[in-house]
């Protein structure tokens, strides 16, 4: 036997403990919402990863071996490289072919496109003022 009645003031009250309940349950997960963004932020890779990750990938797609990066930025979309590269080797060296590539990767370090930006020889200098 029961000592409470069923009554609209008891069946308010159920209800506010159910509300409770809920509203609790909901709170507890939040908490988890936001280790999935710590989470996230831990697999975010460090700028020297994605220098490597730029290098492997770049030269796995133009088959051109990376001699430095001159140039790494990070921007609203990910990553922004400009990567020289040996096109022809000539004898002597300073009349090697050179090129650099402006390389752009996704916040994660994947590579999303690239494009030769310029072409000289190793042993010239720059143009005064570029």
């Amino acid at each position: 036997m029961s000592n409470t009645k069923n009554t609209p003031d008891s069946q308010g009250s159920q209800q506010t403990q159910e509300s409770q309940e809920t509203n609790n349950s909901h709170d507890s997960q939040e908490p988890h919402k936001d280790s999935d963004r710590h989470t996230a932020d831990e697999h975010r890779p460090s700028p020297m990863e994605v220098l490597r990750q730029a290098r492997a990938q770049l030269t796995e797609l133009t088959g051109l071996a990376p001699e430095q990066v001159s140039s790494f930025e990070q921007t609203e979309d990910g990553w922004s490289l400009e990567v020289e590269v040996l096109e022809l080797a000539r004898v002597p060296d300073t009349m090697s072919l050179m090129a650099s590539y402006q390389v752009e990767l996704d916040a994660e370090g994947q590579l999303t496109g690239y494009r030769r930006v310029r072409r000289y020889e190793r042993g010239r200098a720059d143009a005064r003022g570029r």
